[in-house]
């Protein structure tokens, strides 16, 4: 019979970073908090060529993150976190939305990425 083991190894600092899911270098966790009709926060300043990783938490309901410039899209799940690595490999401003209808105001539901 053949057992498997979980290991989950935790690291210590503060908590603005984490290790990369792909056993990649240590990241950046950035916590983005989703909520009928808006993100928090709805702007985000990166730097070029130096990935981050989002930590996405929906307050309410089901809602999407989508931030097409950088092939980024994921769902939004209530008291589920969900990691989405950015790469942002060009500077400027860029949008990003819920894709997920999620009420009356989800056409509103936006905000921005600013690569440095």
């Amino acid at each position: 019979m053949l057992a498997l083991i979980a290991v989950t190894v935790g690291a210590c600092g503060g908590a603005s970073s984490d290790r990369a899911p792909d056993g990649g270098a240590d990241l950046e966790v950035i916590s983005v908090t989703a909520r009928q009709w808006s993100y928090a926060p709805s702007s985000i300043t990166l730097k070029k060529g130096v990935p981050v990783m989002l930590e996405l938490t929906s307050l309410d309901v089901h809602h999407g993150f989508n931030l097409p410039d950088f092939g980024v899209r994921a769902d939004v799940i209530p008291d589920k976190k969900t990691r989405v690595k950015v790469v942002p490999d060009k500077t400027g401003t860029f949008a990003f939305h819920c894709d997920y209808f999620c009420g009356s105001g989800h056409e509103g539901m936006e905000g921005q990425v600013v690569v440095e």
